[in-house]
């Protein structure tokens, strides 16, 4: 599976990131990270399985974050 972005930077000069899309839309940035701290914080499952998840995830995919 490739990382390599498949949308242009947001911002120009820069390279592609999710972030520097999030950054252009403040409201859209901040019900993110909320759904997101939900997703982290809530659930079935406990936050270690998450974390081994989310660690194999990034290890699969070659994700650098």
């Amino acid at each position: 599976m490739s990382t390599r972005p498949r949308v242009s930077s947001a911002l120009p000069g820069q390279p592609p990131h999710f972030g520097s899309v999030m950054a252009q839309q403040p409201d859209l940035l901040a019900r993110f990270g909320a759904l997101y701290a939900t997703f982290w914080s809530e659930g079935v499952l406990p936050h270690r399985i998450k974390e081994v998840a989310r660690i194999r995830n990034a290890r699969i995919t070659d994700c650098g974050f």
